[in-house]
């Protein structure tokens, strides 16, 4: 099982269900790839193919978001500097990307665990709630490997630098509440509350001039900062036959404290 995204749809509004089960909703390579395919479908029907959605909710199954990623996986490819790179940059950020360039508002219903991935996935959406008992962070750190740029300089720009840098050097979890506090969250309702919270959310933006809405989404993307630059001096995969970045992993996979 690689896990699944599952969509659905009635009137104006679209679900995306992020799901893999017995792994918190970890994103396989797989996921990542239909998560692109989605989300460019999303915006081919933007152009004209499908305008009667004018809302998109992306949610997790079984009281997650998102965990991460999915670490099973991560031996078959990650020791490598090109298969790594190309994970990062194709896979990974072809699904990010693909949600960044969507002009259909996206709501994120967040409850449970939101990590790495999951956090990243969030970052993309434009407006953020989460269940009180939800929890973020991207203890990547304890993995022995860092976060890819363009993904780190995405949740800096939509978490905060403070946050980003605690999450990652000291691999700090947060609160729904805390996050809320740093400007990532609209809401925080109560957990059974959620649901109601985001399908209401989403109403009010369908209920709106679907056009403007992406319009603004399209002028909104033209006045951020940019969020990466190719032009840079080192590989930022270079690590990837490293001894820490196995012994990360390898004591995950394990089930024991890495050795670093």
């Amino acid at each position: 099982m690689t896990g699944q995204i599952h969509v659905a749809s009635e009137g104006h509004l679209a679900w995306v269900t992020l799901s893999h089960a017995g792994k918190f909703n970890a994103m396989s390579r797989a996921m990542w790839r239909a998560l692109r395919e989605l989300f460019e479908d999303i915006q081919r029907g933007a152009d004209g193919r499908n305008p009667d959605v004018r809302c998109v909710v992306i949610r997790g199954e079984a009281g997650h978001f998102c965990a991460g990623g999915d670490i099973a996986e991560y031996p078959a490819f990650r020791f490598d500097v090109q298969s790594l790179r190309a994970f990062h940059e194709e896979e990974v950020w072809g699904g990010l990307q693909a949600m960044l360039d969507c002009d259909v508002p996206i709501v994120a219903q967040i409850e449970g665990n939101c990590m790495g991935a999951g956090l990243e996935i969030a970052s993309c959406a434009d407006i953020r709630l989460a269940a009180a008992s939800a929890r973020f962070g991207a203890p990547i750190a304890r993995l022995g490997f860092p976060m890819a740029p363009r993904e780190a300089a995405l949740v800096a720009q939509q978490a905060g630098s403070l946050t980003a840098r605690q999450m990652l050097l000291e691999a700090a979890v947060f609160s729904a509440a805390e996050m809320r506090e740093r400007g990532f969250l609209s809401a925080v309702p109560a957990d059974e509350d959620l649901p109601a919270e985001a399908l209401a959310c989403a109403r009010r933006i369908a209920a709106l001039a679907p056009q403007a809405a992406r319009m603004n989404k399209q002028t909104l993307r033209e006045i951020q900062p940019a969020t990466y630059s190719l032009l840079l001096e080192r590989d930022p995969y270079a690590y990837a036959d490293g001894a820490e970045h196995r012994e990360g992993i390898t004591a995950f996979l394990e089930k024991r404290k890495p050795a670093f």
